[in-house]
């Protein structure tokens, strides 16, 4: 029995060695993090009955009762501007240089009217937002006559390692100086609100506060920034993600010198490649990004991009996912070259592409025209087309194709074609009249799973289909 005790004791005890100790790394870490709060003076708002505004003056007119109703404090309406309190927030961040310049995120700070920075020492000061970037969630603020400030030692988010140890401080719920540990989950992640971020997943406890607050690992090194959480409680669920602290950097250098981000831009819509696209693309497995549109104008269109290429590799870096490739075009200086490896027509091919800006309020879809004519079809595809007029091609975006009118059991209804969608290539090939699309149709391979390119609502995207 006292073997078995001794052995259990001894297990326990090399366990326990083999765990990270954090204290002296938040003892070393700390004093740079800071506290953020945020005040936002109300804003004037309407209320509205059966769609007519009523703002202040025409309140105090209304009786009592109705004043009670629309702008009461009970009030459905959302009270009377006079009756609005200012907003406040609460937020971490931490300070990069001794000069005074903090990083956090932008949704921290968004519409603040007073941004407020409070250290570990409990000295506060007065912050001035010196620039944003809602793209990646950043905002840099300068502390004003500040002296003496602590600063974070900044890392690198390159050399991280699925698994390595990382811990964050911050203000989770508004209790300051909260430390949570846990370990790197994924790289490389991309997020339905931004593809120009490749997200560091952690299991990290992440909680509302904790935004802009710093993620170090066990050389006390900032290597991200926390910035998002999922949940479906509104509180830690054990997914978190961090903004790698070299895009931070980049965003940073940005804003403090020029006053503003600029990215690259290839000027493409991209697509996952999936198994059936592998095999119908001629690929032994799933991989890079497929190049569903090109548009008119663009970088990729100069370059010599094409639809249906897809890109294996960008300036020497694999694209495994579609995802990887936004952020390594979006960390590309505007203006310079980028090498990149396609597959077209089953061989690879070497691009040199000059990156572009990307435009900072949306891309603009290109308009050209297109002249087909001709009458309607039905194919063994389960298929019923008719030619696309000027005015309709011209509304897509498209060069010329075959509007689909009815679709029926078969394979174009297996591969999740519609009515109204635009059929522009089939197999490669290019379909601009109903000619081109009997022709195209009539010699497709019955062995093989064939890609189709259809655009859909404005977005062109690529389909397999099984004849």
């Amino acid at each position: 029995m006292v073997s078995v005790l001794i052995s259990v004791f001894w297990s326990q005890s090399i366990q326990a060695r083999g765990l990270p100790d954090f204290t002296e790394l938040v003892a070393e870490n700390s004093s740079a993090v800071v506290n953020i709060s945020t005040t936002s003076e109300p804003r004037s708002q309407s209320s509205r009955f059966h769609g007519l505004p009523f703002d202040e003056r025409q309140l105090e007119q209304l009786p009592p009762f109705l004043q009670d109703f629309f702008g009461g404090p009970q009030s459905p309406f959302g009270g009377s501007p006079r009756q609005q309190q200012p907003q406040r927030s609460m937020g971490s961040g931490f300070i990069v240089s001794t000069d005074g310049y903090v990083l956090t995120n932008n949704h921290v700070v968004e519409g603040a009217d007073e941004v407020i920075v409070r250290l570990n020492d409990r000295r506060e000061f007065q912050a001035t937002i010196v620039g944003t970037d809602p793209r990646s969630d950043m905002a840099v603020l300068k502390i004003e006559n500040g002296e003496d400030l602590p600063v974070v030692q900044v890392g690198s988010s390159r050399d991280l390692r699925v698994g390595e140890w990382v811990f964050a401080i911050g203000s989770p719920f508004g209790f300051d100086y909260t430390v949570t540990a846990g370990i790197v989950s994924a790289l490389g992640r991309s997020l339905p609100s931004e593809n120009y971020v490749p997200f560091i997943q952690t299991d990290v406890a992440i909680n509302p506060g904790n935004s802009g607050g710093p993620l170090f690992n066990l050389d006390g090194d900032v290597i991200g920034i926390n910035s998002q959480i999922y949940t479906r409680s509104g509180g830690f669920m054990g997914v978190s993600f961090a903004i790698p602290i070299d895009d931070a950097m980049n965003v940073f250098r940005q804003i403090r010198d020029k006053g503003s981000v600029a990215r690259g831009w290839l000027g493409v819509l991209i697509q996952e490649v999936n198994r059936d696209l592998a095999e119908s693309f001629g690929l032994q497995r799933p991989r890079g990004a497929l190049i569903a549109e090109v548009m008119q104008g663009s970088p990729a269109e100069k370059g010599g991009l094409e639809s249906g290429d897809i890109v294996l590799e960008y300036n020497n870096d694999p694209v495994r996912l579609s995802s990887d490739l936004p952020p390594l075009v979006g960390r590309t200086p505007v203006g310079e070259s980028a090498r990149l490896i396609v597959l077209r027509g089953g061989r690879e091919i070497n691009l040199d592409v000059t990156i572009g800006r990307l435009p900072e309020n949306g891309e603009a879809a290109p308009a050209p025209e297109a002249d087909d004519s001709g009458a309607p079809s039905q194919n063994s595809l389960g298929l019923a087309v008719e030619p696309l007029t000027p005015e309709m091609a011209s509304a897509a975006g498209v060069q010329g194709g075959v509007l689909v009118t009815r679709v029926g059991q078969g394979p174009a209804a297996d591969a999740g074609i519609r009515p109204r969608d635009i059929i522009t290539e089939i197999n490669r090939e290019q379909v601009r009249s109903i000619e081109e699309f009997s022709q195209v149709t009539g010699k497709l391979p019955s062995n093989r799973a064939v890609s189709v390119r259809i655009v859909r609502e404005g977005r062109a995207i690529y389909l397999v289909m099984k004849p």
